[in-house]
């Protein structure tokens, strides 16, 4: 139970009907969800309009009904009556009556904007968690989901207890929670702020959309620090971002809501990202002009691992090894190392868990044999696959394999690009499948087949995945570096509107197994 008057302390409005007083039961913005005594928040989405259910929220005995449009209640005797009706013909009359009195003391109260009220509301319902956990928000195009586990692995490393909110889910002690948005709705955050206090969490760090600064799932929390990583165009068109201005904008919320913010200086953006932050800056980067930079950076190809190594100057001095590969994991290991600096980590700290780093499946090296190195990774168009797979070239492999496959019911373009960007960077592509959804596999792989056509890349075709893994690890060559692309994380392969289980990292050791038992060695 939580007072009324408490839980709309922040939410500036008026009155339309009732009385601020009493109690709710329950914090509630799905109307499927609406119970007896509860609190019922109108939102406003691209499909559907939550003010619509208003009557509907009073007729369930809703106790509070918050809104930003004026609603007609009118209606919840009707809709009171009709239910009832269907269960006790006779005993309408009496609900109808009941009803009336009852809707004289629902509570409306209108806001300018009810998703603000519900990241307000959500704050106070829970009392206010943010307020006791220490908060990273980390936003960008590219980069979120490595960096948030990069300080997270940091920071317990120095012995922080950390939770997690980010594409992959929410991470709470080890129990990950699959999540639909990379920022969940407001409720959904406060609540999980919550339950990581009640865990002994300490610390939260969590990736930042630009849709949820936009939609304000993040208003309310007091974000300790915030970090800029990149910014490209993305995320643009209907029920998105009408142009990138818009998107660089909704980046840039984030900095007048942190104490701290941190700023990949080498973005051609980052002034713009900066120029109104009422936070503290500092930046990171490659340049020697950032507070933290990166100098001599040296790639580093051992058997099975492949890493990079450089040396921090500025505000930070030490030299860091870093167990994946690439220059953008450089700018991924700053703003984690950026991030430690003020949770005062120690050095050694801070190269020991470089050093070990693992991200679920984000350039994540699975080691099954010192000949060969394999990976996982989550590219899953045509402009993350170029820079994944060009990245890998620049260790120089005796061959990049590089095994993919497209999702269905998606643009074919996509195929086109990813089969040509595979065509001329990889030196074998073994073409499978991914989400086929409603589309046969096989139709999927003809269109990523075009567009590999376009090059004198070799190629095989591998319709099962987990075959596909097998051929690669079979025929590997000393030196060979193989990718395994499109579903990193994911731990399962959509085939006509069901899911199955398929985990990459489970495909790699099987096929791993039959090798082995084949001929005895990998």
């Amino acid at each position: 139970m939580k007072n009324i008057n408490e839980l709309l302390r922040k939410v500036p409005g008026n009155l339309l009907q009732g009385k601020l007083e009493g109690e709710i039961t329950e914090l509630v913005y799905d109307s499927r969800k609406i119970t007896d005594g509860c609190a019922f928040v109108c939102l406003k989405g691209a499909s559907f309009d939550g003010h619509t259910f208003a009557a509907e929220a009073a007729a369930k005995g809703a106790r509070l009904i918050v809104v930003e449009d004026d609603v007609d209640l009118s209606q919840a005797a009707d809709v009171s009556q009709a239910a009832d009706a269907s269960q006790a013909a006779d005993a309408s009359q009496d609900a109808d009556a009941g009803q009336a009195g009852n809707l004289a003391d629902v509570i409306v109260y209108k806001t300018e904007n009810t998703r603000i009220a519900l990241a307000e509301l959500s704050a106070a319902y829970f009392d206010y968690p943010a307020e006791e956990l220490k908060v990273i928000g980390i936003t960008g195009t590219k980069g979120k989901t490595t960096s948030t586990f990069m300080v997270k692995a940091i920071l317990e490393d120095a012995g922080h207890d950390v939770g997690l909110i980010g594409t992959i889910g929410t991470e709470i002690h080890g129990e990950l929670v699959p999540s639909g948005n990379t920022t969940p709705e407001s409720y959904v955050i406060q609540e999980s702020f919550r339950k990581m206090l009640d865990a002994g969490c300490d610390v939260c760090v969590m990736e930042v959309s630009s849709q949820g600064l936009m939609m304000h799932r993040t208003d309310a929390i007091p974000f300790e620090i915030g970090v800029f990583t990149n910014i490209t165009p993305d995320h643009i068109g209907p029920n998105e971002h009408a142009s990138f201005e818009e998107y660089m904008a909704c980046k840039a919320l984030l900095f007048k809501q942190c104490k701290v913010g941190i700023f990949n200086y080498d973005d051609p953006h980052c002034a713009d990202m900066m120029k109104d932050a009422t936070c503290k800056k500092e930046t990171f980067g490659i340049n020697e002009g950032a507070d933290l930079h990166a100098a001599n950076l040296e790639l580093e190809h051992t058997p099975g691992r492949l890493g990079i190594a450089f040396d921090m100057e500025g505000i930070l001095e030490g030299h860091v090894d870093v167990a994946q590969p690439g220059r953008f994991s450089v700018y991924n290991a700053l703003t984690a190392i950026a991030v430690a600096r003020h949770f005062d980590v120690p050095y050694a700290d801070i190269v020991k868990a470089m050093a070990s780093i693992k991200v679920k499946g984000r350039i994540e090296l699975v080691h099954v044999s010192d000949r060969f190195s394999i990976m996982i990774d989550y590219a899953h168009n045509a402009v993350a696959l170029e820079s994944l797979l060009g990245t890998l070239r620049e260790y120089h492999p005796k061959r990049l394999v590089c095994i993919f496959g497209c999702g269905g019911n998606r643009s074919k373009l996509r195929r086109f690009e990813m089969g040509e960007v595979s065509g001329k960077l990889a030196d074998l592509t073994i073409i499978t499948s991914d989400n086929p959804r409603f589309e046969e596999p096989a139709d999927i792989m003809a269109d990523i087949e075009t567009g590999i056509k376009k090059t004198t890349g070799a190629y095989i075709k591998v319709e099962d995945r987990g075959e596909a893994v097998y051929q690669a690890l079979k025929n590997a060559q000393d030196g060979d570096v193989i990718v395994l692309a499109g579903k990193g994380h994911e731990d399962y392969q959509e085939i006509k509107g069901v899911k199955h289980h398929m985990d990459e990292t489970e495909l790699i050791m099987a096929a791993r197994e039959r090798v082995l038992a084949e001929d005895g060695r990998i």
